[in-house]
């Protein structure tokens, strides 16, 4: 009858509910997740108590762990004994935290995996940077709450005189959420704290000057600010780190090898080099010969040699891409605030702490006001009995027991209980004369000190005073270089990053075909060489168009019809010197009947920079660069045209340079670019020349401000051309018909292309049978502009010259002229003299 009176029916699931709250909770608060105003875990906690309890500090000999240990888990910490070692283990390694709390001496393990020694073989005491965390503990600064048992107390939180939460950082998983917090620099954010206590409202522009980012033991490189800008203004965000390395040659062999010298956060080393072997066994990664770690007590050292004529750069990306050289850090800045968790921002984390140390100079401050105040209560009543000393020694003299002398002084000056038992307790020699003035010169001081002690009490500035002091005292003492790089750039890596960057041929057909190959393939040959074959076509295919771009740049592909692509170069497939290369439809998505008329190399994409364009019937039209910085699948318009008018060319400006247009019938017109209007991307443009008629536009340079060593060089369709200074193009308006660049007699043809050059140039040359020929501009001599020119290659019969390219590379003189002795050269005067406009 009574089991049954004292059961209590109740709802499972509310139960459940209720019972697993309570868990969460008391993993939540007690177990899993900082302090925001210490920054520790209730047992790291326990355990830097446990060894200020026991006097385990930094100047006095180690203890074994065992004996600490053996005290947290009897006096604190009811559990396992792995865990609390453990926890002082992480606080010993100087690869865990940025700045240890535990001076251990032994085996603590390594950064490559290694366990520590067992703890009855380890010993360990404080390091002096955690007594400041634990400094006035015994002010009545913090409040005790009672241990597992009832049977002693402990601090619920440390005075913690430094930002622990910030500057070590913490990680943990509680029931739900998690808290990932990287450390910090300490004088950095002492200095934040300083800067946030003069100036509370200190912009978050401001207060990431101060703290950059985070600052790890192992050093190596943080990627790119918009992780840390968005972790510091909301309590969560993703940061990319990356190893250090640097890139070392052998004297001997000249062959390369990359030494990694640190490595990102909480990385095993050894695990990483196992990677990297396995990659390379794998042939995942191809170009290491060898791998070995050189690591010792002087610092890490792991050397990845690479074979012959590898490129470091490209290893090192691939190593990058597959391997923990580049990690990612999740930061959750979570912590307990007032028993309750909550994600913190920067900012709000030193608000916190400015607040938890404001309460403990506050109460230290009362606790010293207390003791003063007392012992000043005992001065003055030694004061009374020094001033009265005949009559108080008389009084002691005439009673018959101490109590009664106590309650006869009591009751004779007006004491209190303590004072009267001071002077009872007074020995004779503090009589003397020497002794009596130091009993008043201690008063003395002592009641300067309670005024300065309610000064402090009574005005929050004076408060926070002390606090900037103890900061910078600590900043002096314990601070130190910053050991993680932070570069400003993403670090994110495609395949862009494994490709090497060097100049590229880039060759396109008339049906189409486009190809990439190195310009090193073609050697300089002189004036009147036969050339070599640079694409092998179809009987009625020719080459037509030809570039040169680095392979990392932009292509902007500009069509016939007035629209706008994008590729990067080395997405352009690349192939033999005389292979004919991929189907441009099969690269971007062309309408039918287009034509790629000009491909544009760009770096990145500005808003200081415009895109000058000439169409076949003499419009010209200037762009912001900016207006063709989104590129489409499908393309964009790039220039409204008018029915029948095709683009001909195209050219990256400043805004601010001449143009020089050309046609086929050998004319020309220079104008200033100021005299052509901005306009939006879907305009049409204005007129630049006024063609004769049949007459059509065929090229455009864009003429730099140094016109000293630059020459106008004139290219026609029967393999004949000539330098002309750019002063003989006199300035003319936008619009009119130009003057003579070149005679277009039977023998020269019509003109193929203009381009500026100076002595430096090699050209290459291209016709419509596939055949190439470079040729260096310091071999033709300058001359008049109305003249003929001279003959620039040999051609086959019915054979014509359809593009023309400028290179900036120079081979060696030896070399040209070894190649000289393989093809025919043919040495020709200049013909044509000079006639009237």
């Amino acid at each position: 009858m009574l089991n049954q009176l004292n059961k209590v029916s109740v709802n499972i699931e509310d139960e459940m509910k209720r019972s697993y709250m309570d868990y969460a909770m008391s993993v939540i608060v007690g177990r899993a997740l900082p302090d925001v105003r210490d920054g520790l875990k209730p047992v790291h906690r326990r355990c830097l108590y446990a060894m200020y309890d026991m006097s385990n500090d930094w100047n006095k000999p180690y203890k074994k762990s065992a004996r600490v240990v053996g005290d947290v888990i009897g006096k604190y910490h009811p559990h396992g004994d792995t865990a609390v070692y453990d926890t002082l283990v992480r606080m010993a390694q100087d690869f865990s935290l940025r700045y240890p709390l535990v001076d251990g001496q032994g085996n603590f393990g390594s950064i490559d995996g290694d366990s520590p020694a067992a703890m009855r073989y380890t010993e360990i005491r404080m390091e002096q940077l955690a007594h400041e965390l634990l400094n006035d503990l015994d002010k009545e600064t913090v409040p005790f709450g009672p241990n597992y048992d009832d049977s002693l107390k402990e601090p619920l939180v440390l005075p913690s005189k430094f930002p622990n939460l910030l500057v070590n950082g913490s990680a943990g998983i509680a029931v739900g959420m998690a808290t990932n917090i990287p450390p910090h620099n300490l004088s950095e954010v002492v200095d934040a704290i300083v800067a946030i206590i003069e100036n509370p409202q200190l912009s978050f522009e401001e207060l990431v000057e101060l703290i950059p980012g985070p600052d790890f033991p192992t050093g190596g490189f943080i990627y790119g600010r918009e992780g840390i800008m968005k972790a510091y203004s909301t309590g969560r965000g993703i940061i990319q780190m990356r190893a250090k390395v640097q890139i070392e040659t052998q004297k001997k062999t000249e062959r390369q090898s990359i030494v990694v010298t640190e490595i990102p956060y909480q990385v095993n080393k050894a695990k990483l080099v196992e990677k990297i072997a396995e990659l390379v066994k794998e042939k995942k990664i191809e170009g290491i010969s060898d791998l070995r770690d050189e690591s010792d007590r002087e610092g890490m050292r792991v050397v990845i040699e690479l074979k012959k004529d590898e490129n470091p750069t490209i290893i090192l990306n691939h190593l990058y891409k597959q391997t923990q050289m580049q990690s990612s850090f999740g930061i959750i800045m979570l912590a307990i605030v007032h028993n309750r968790p909550r994600v913190l921002t920067l900012k709000e984390t030193i608000e916190f702490f400015i607040e938890h140390r404001k309460e403990i100079v506050t109460r230290r401050t009362i606790f010293d006001l207390k003791k003063a105040e007392a012992r000043a209560h005992i001065l003055e009543g030694l004061k009374i009995a020094l001033d009265n000393l005949d009559e108080v020694i008389a009084l002691i003299k005439a009673s018959a027991s101490p109590a009664e002398a106590k309650v006869g002084l009591m009751e004779k000056f007006g004491l209190s209980d303590l004072q009267a038992q001071a002077i009872l307790d007074m020995r004779l020699h503090r009589l003397t004369g020497l002794e009596r003035e130091k009993i008043l010169e201690e008063l003395r001081e002592i009641l300067k000190y309670i005024a300065r002690l309610k000064e402090i009490l009574a005005s929050e500035a004076e408060i926070l005073k002390i606090i900037v002091g103890e900061l910078l005292e600590l900043k002096e003492k314990f601070g130190d270089k910053r050991r993680s790089e932070i570069v400003m750039q993403t670090a994110d890596i495609s395949l862009e990053d494994t490709i090497v960057e060097e100049d590229m041929v880039v060759t396109i057909s008339h049906t189409g075909y486009i190809k990439r190959n190195a310009v090193t393939l073609y050697r300089a040959q002189r004036r009147g060489g036969k050339g070599k074959t640079g694409m092998k076509t179809k009987e009625e295919d020719f080459v037509e168009q030809l570039f040169i771009a680095s392979t990392k740049d932009y292509l902007m592909f500009f069509t016939d019809a007035g629209k706008v692509y994008w590729l990067k170069v080395y997405e352009i497939p690349e192939a033999g010197r005389a292979a004919r290369g991929k189907a441009i439809v099969n690269l971007l998505n062309l309408a039918n009947n287009e034509k790629i008329t000009t491909i544009l190399p760009v770096k990145e994409f500005v808003d200081d920079k415009f895109i000058m364009m000439a169409t076949r019937n003499g419009v010209v039209k200037k762009t912001n660069m900016m207006e063709y910085s989104h590129p489409r699948v499908g393309g964009i318009i790039a220039v409204n045209l008018d029915e029948g008018d095709k683009l001909i060319s195209v050219a990256l400006t400043d805004g601010k340079q001449d143009v020089l247009l050309a046609t086929a019938n050998g004319k020309a017109i220079r104008f200033k670019e100021d005299d052509v209007r901005t306009v939006g991307r879907v305009s049409r443009g204005v007129r630049g020349m006024t063609l004769e008629d049949e007459d059509v536009v065929i090229g455009m340079e864009i003429l730099n401000e140094n016109f000293t060593d630059s020459t106008i060089f004139t290219v026609t369709e029967n393999g004949y051309g000539k330098r002309t200074e750019i002063s003989e193009y006199r300035t003319q308006s936008r619009g009119g018909k130009g003057i003579i660049t070149i005679k277009t007699t039977e023998r020269n043809g019509q003109v193929v292309d203009i381009k500026q050059v100076v002595d430096d140039n090699d050209l290459m040359l291209i016709t419509d049978q596939g055949k190439i020929l470079r040729v260096s501009v310091a071999g033709f001599s300058i001359i008049g502009r109305n003249t003929q020119g001279v003959r620039l290659m040999v051609k086959e019969e019915n054979e014509r010259v359809v593009a023309v390219a400028r290179l900036a590379e120079k081979e060696d003189q030896e070399e040209n002229e070894e190649e000289n002795d393989i093809d025919e050269i043919v040495e020709l005067e200049a013909e044509g003299g000079e006639g009237e406009e």
